[in-house]
């Protein structure tokens, strides 16, 4: 830990970092589960590690616009849903300087997933199988699973990963993968339904070979529960 911290000369560094989440196939089961891009360091501190996106926050940039250009750089997304995660300022989470990091996090849905580039020393990981990154990256990272889990229980931020018009079923299997767990298809729709989130468009899901599933989209709620 630092003790040479001299609260008149030293500066504070601000940076910003993004956790992008999105839905994909788990390499071993197939099943949909989240996984996120880090970048590998090409200098030092941690040269080598993988890392979360991000950098230092430029003078002519807002913390959104620095949240946004990583995921550009880093992926060429530009999700709908950009939202503010936390900070975190421990005295001693860089071995160099003191920096403070505004973290955002990004929700992607499947049609913005399939535009997603490979950018230079990125790379697509299971997000609860990533461990010894660079940083206190590993304690963001945990954060934002933990953030996102308890959520999406209470929330309606699984609709950031659907598409405009989705199935009952699409909107289970994000849930489903989220929380890392099965959930009952019978209880599952009656809870929703229930729940005045969704409203049906009056279209099916073409192209199945049995009974098409009814499609729905996004209810209009006076207040968001945030």
């Amino acid at each position: 830990m630092r003790t040479d911290v001299d609260t008149d000369t030293d500066q504070v560094s601000l940076a910003v970092s993004t956790v992008i989440f999105a839905l994909r196939p788990h390499p071993t089961t197939g099943r949909t589960t989240l996984w996120l891009p880090l970048v590998r360091r090409i200098r030092e501190p941690y040269e080598g590690r993988w890392a979360l996106p991000g950098g230092p926050l430029r003078p002519d940039e807002d913390l959104a616009a620095s949240a946004r250009h990583t995921l550009e750089r880093t992926t060429g997304l530009a999700p709908r849903h950009l939202e503010q995660l936390y900070s975190f300022g421990a005295v001693d989470r860089s071995p160099e300087d003191r920096v403070v990091s505004i973290v955002y996090w990004a929700l992607v849905r499947p049609d913005e997933d399939a535009r997603a580039t490979d950018g230079e020393n990125v790379e697509w990981f299971v997000a609860d199988d990533v461990r010894g990154l660079a940083f206190d990256h590993d304690t963001i990272l945990r954060y934002a699973l933990a953030r996102l889990r308890a959520k999406i229980t209470y929330s309606p931020i699984a609709f950031a990963f659907v598409t405009p018009e989705f199935t009952l079923a699409d909107l289970r299997a994000v849930h489903e993968a989220v929380l890392d767990r099965s959930l009952d298809p019978a209880n599952f729709r009656r809870q929703v339904l229930a729940s005045g989130t969704v409203t049906a468009t009056g279209s099916y899901l073409t192209g199945t070979s049995h009974r098409p599933p009814a499609l729905y989209r996004r209810a209009a709620l006076p207040e968001e529960i945030r």
